[in-house]
């Protein structure tokens, strides 16, 4: 038979009522009680109906987190990471994908609003008016796009997309596309806006960077495929993708074309997916701290709580990881490694 709370009190010498607070409002009870109250709890097999809790405390201890496409390899690490910093708060994590499609979104976070005690929306779609009118039905941190007035953790792709063109330029590259994402994409915006920024303090007199935006595009494999003949039509020299799958999906497509990378065309990626260190040539990339993005916005979000007033914003840094997809460019000696 399960054990009961009654057990868990008797066990600890302790009253019921300070069994219950130690699970739904820890802060409440001296640590060394507390302490003791749970490794009875673990001894006995006991495990608070969190129903109940719910009940009491007004708290679900659930969390939702909403990703764009979870067939993308970007977010499956920062999944994971966020339900595993959820598990040690003793809170569950509901999952949902909105397909790249905001209604979808919209109509995701409106459904979790009442079942969770808070969302991590992960590289929303939606308008930020729109995410700004859910913010007040539910407590949102928003990852990987930033929206006035509330809470958000975001990788620096600026500064990663600065890297990527100063690297091209470095090769001796001045003819540069961007390979834009899809439309309605924060990250995208500030890529190609950083990208262009960087191109116009490189080169010299009579030796200007270009970097000329191509999109939107899907921000899958098969967008870079399709964007292939574009790009060779463009007569570009290099190339930085809005993510990794773009990347890929344009090198197999400039290799159907017989353009070769990185002899004919240099290509640069951002995400650095475990699939970016598996491809040949092995993927030259921004790589964004994902796991870190995860752990950061469930900490956020329970930090704060339901002070829904809060806008704080954690910026994490990213790195250029050069490999074999980049090389020197029509007038670079540089060396490629």
């Amino acid at each position: 038979m399960p054990a009961t709370i009654r057990d868990v009190a008797r066990a600890s010498g302790v009253h019921i009522s300070t069994v219950s607070r130690a699970f739904s409002a820890p802060q409440l009870v001296n640590p060394e009680t507390r302490s003791k109250v749970l490794e009875t709890a673990e001894k006995l097999g006991y495990r608070p109906n969190r129903a109940a809790r719910a009940l009491i405390t007004g708290r679900t201890h659930n969390i939702g987190l909403i990703v764009a496409d979870i067939a993308n390899p970007f977010f499956p690490p920062l999944i994971k990471a966020a339900e595993r910093e959820s598990r040690h708060r003793d809170y569950h994590v509901f999952v949902a994908d909105s397909n790249e499609d905001p209604a979808v979104e919209e109509e995701l976070v409106r459904a979790l609003a009442k079942q969770v005690d808070g969302i991590l929306l992960v590289s929303p779609r939606l308008a930020n008016s729109v995410i700004e009118g859910l913010s007040r039905e539910v407590a949102l941190v928003v990852v990987n796009r930033q929206v006035p007035g509330l809470p958000s953790v975001v990788m620096d792709v600026s500064q990663g997309a600065r890297s990527a063109i100063e690297h091209l330029a470095e090769l001796g590259h001045r003819s540069i596309g961007y390979l834009g994402g899809p439309r309605g994409s924060w990250t995208n915006r500030e890529i190609r806006r950083a990208a262009t920024a960087a191109a116009r303090t490189l080169g010299g007199p009579g030796d200007p960077v270009e970097v000329t935006a191509l999109g939107p595009n899907a921000p899958t494999g098969d967008g870079g495929l399709i964007a292939a003949e574009q790009v060779h039509r463009a007569g570009f020299t290099a190339v930085l993708a809005y993510n990794d799958l773009m990347a890929i999906g344009l090198i197999e497509g400039l290799a159907t074309l017989g353009v070769r990378v990185p002899q004919d065309v240099s290509v640069v990626g951002i995400d650095d997916i475990a699939l970016s260190r598996l491809t040949r040539p092995g993927l030259t990339t921004v790589a964004n701290p994902t796991a870190a993005a995860g752990r950061a916005a469930v900490d956020m979000l329970l930090q704060h709580g339901d002070d829904r007033r809060t806008t704080g914003q954690i910026t994490l840094a990213t790195e250029l990881v050069i490999r074999d997809s980049t090389g020197p460019g029509p007038q670079g000696n540089a060396d490629p490694g």
